[in-house]
């Protein structure tokens, strides 16, 4: 749900939100926000759809993530999407990059300890095997309390052992904000004059 409602920006969404729900009130005494779940608890009122809203919406999109396949998102945009099995097809089809520029692991929303520790073990795996990474590869926790937790699990090091770099915890690579090397640069001809917009 955080992911939907981070994402939802991305691709023009005003405002993004699920009713409170008992699940939520344990993601957040697990990750030491009682408090938070208290004061949700307390204005459950903001926090629920007013009854009948329903009729009023454009569409109600119901989805089984039991029976979601996994999807890759991009290039260029992050609402252009394409499922795992479809993908390759959808880059034959089409005139973007074929090679791999960058590896990309987290972001600031979907970056739990058990994606990183799972992200982790395949890069321990790959090195016990004698592989590196053939690209650079960018890690971003998806809060400083992930961070914390996964620099004192060891988890970090084993990224950093493989060359990652490590991102801080916020917007970056999913909307394209990192020093990218492989792309020719565009200098502004108005940039030595201050003040000039290009």
């Amino acid at each position: 749900m955080a992911t939907v409602c981070n994402m939802s920006a991305e691709i023009g969404s005003t405002s993004c939100i699920f009713p409170y729900s008992d699940a939520m009130g344990r993601y957040l005494a697990a990750i030491d926000r009682s408090y938070i779940a208290k004061a949700a608890r307390e204005n459950l009122n903001l926090l629920q759809a007013d009854e009948g809203s329903e009729k009023y919406y454009d569409d109600v999109i119901e989805i089984d993530l039991s029976t979601l396949e996994p999807h890759i998102n991009g290039p260029f945009t992050p609402d252009l999407s394409h499922t795992l099995s479809a993908f390759a097809g959808d880059v034959e089809q089409s005139s973007w990059p074929k090679d791999i520029s960058h590896a990309m692991i987290g972001s600031c929303t979907n970056a739990s300890f058990e994606d990183l520790s799972k992200a982790a073990m395949l890069f321990r795996e790959a090195r016990n095997a004698g592989l590196k990474p053939k690209v650079p590869v960018l890690i971003t926790a998806g809060s400083e309390k992930i961070r914390a937790t996964v620099e004192r699990e060891g988890i970090l090091q084993e990224f950093e052992d493989a060359g990652a770099t490590i991102l801080s915890n916020s917007c970056g690579p999913c909307v394209g904000q990192w020093d990218r090397k492989e792309v020719v640069k565009v200098i502004c001809p108005f940039e030595q004059n201050a003040g000039k917009l290009c």
